[in-house]
């Protein structure tokens, strides 16, 4: 599933082509996504992009005093293709502009195109979002003071959306490894001190994760067609039986809130 280094790395390959150009169409071919897709969109026809940037793992498209708010789902993409390109399966909307079209692909219909109004934050989808992890709002003691009187697996705490935005399944294992937490602890039972170092190896996985341009495992490709090559950097997720890289001891595999959890027994407590 697309994460917020997919996504960002998403944003980054359609700004380009995106920010500064006129809508001039929008083809739906098959509205039923996650939401169906409203008529509303339309809207956006003709205006001019003055605004795109992400917010948690949702693309925000602003044309004046409203937008478009995509999500890539489980398995979607938006490719950048050239405007007479012949669509695939599984290709369900683009946003032609001159020139381009910004193509959706996406196998389990999970993602989606909805209509927004001034201002986005106020849309159902995002109102209770909590904080981006990359940015000032985000912190050890933030972390701490939400996680006080809490019993949930700290791993499940960090990837709760209203705590803190776009710390998927991968990175929440590979941020606890490298803070030396072990996953199913009880949010409520870590100390403020194990949380300063917990907010910054959750910076710095996902700084790295958008550097490599995200991470593939099945099937997620960038705005060129590319895979992400996160996955090379990967300590624990999708190596149990192997070595910890940090004691040497062998990663473990496990279930928590209906999630794998790669772990390391020996060295995360």
């Amino acid at each position: 599933m697309p994460e917020l280094p997919e996504v960002e790395t998403t944003l980054r390959g359609i700004a380009p082509w995106l920010l500064g150009r006129t809508i001039h169409g929008i083809v739906v071919r098959e509205p039923r996504l996650r939401w169906p897709v409203p008529a509303a969109v339309q809207q956006a026809c003709g205006r001019r992009v003055e605004r795109l940037e992400r917010r948690a793992k949702y693309l925000l498209i602003g044309v004046g005093s409203g937008g478009l708010l995509v999500h890539l789902g489980m398995s979607g993409s938006l490719r950048v293709v050239t405007d007479d390109a012949a669509p695939r399966k599984h290709d369900h909307f683009d946003l032609r502009v001159p020139g381009a079209a910004i193509r959706f692909n996406d196998p389990r219909r999970f993602g989606c195109l909805l209509w927004w109004e001034d201002p986005p934050e106020s849309h159902p989808l995002l109102v209770a979002l909590g904080p981006e992890p990359l940015g000032e709002a985000f912190s050890g003691a933030w972390l701490y003071r939400r996680s006080r009187g809490r019993r949930v697996a700290v791993k499940n705490f960090i990837m709760d959306a209203k705590v803190v935005v776009g710390v998927g399944n991968i990175y929440a294992s590979e941020a606890l490894h490298l803070a030396g937490i072990h996953p199913a602890r009880a949010a409520g039972r870590i100390s403020a001190q194990r949380y300063e170092v917990l907010a910054g190896t959750v910076r710095a996985v996902l700084s790295r994760a958008v550097r490599h341009g995200g991470t593939t495992l099945r099937d997620y490709v960038n705005s060129s067609g590319q895979p992400g090559y996160f996955a090379r950097e990967l300590r624990v997720y999708g190596h149990a039986g192997e070595p910890c890289k940090a004691c040497g001891g062998l990663i473990r595999q496990r279930v928590i809130g209906q999630r794998s959890t790669f772990y390391c027994p020996a060295c995360q407590r």
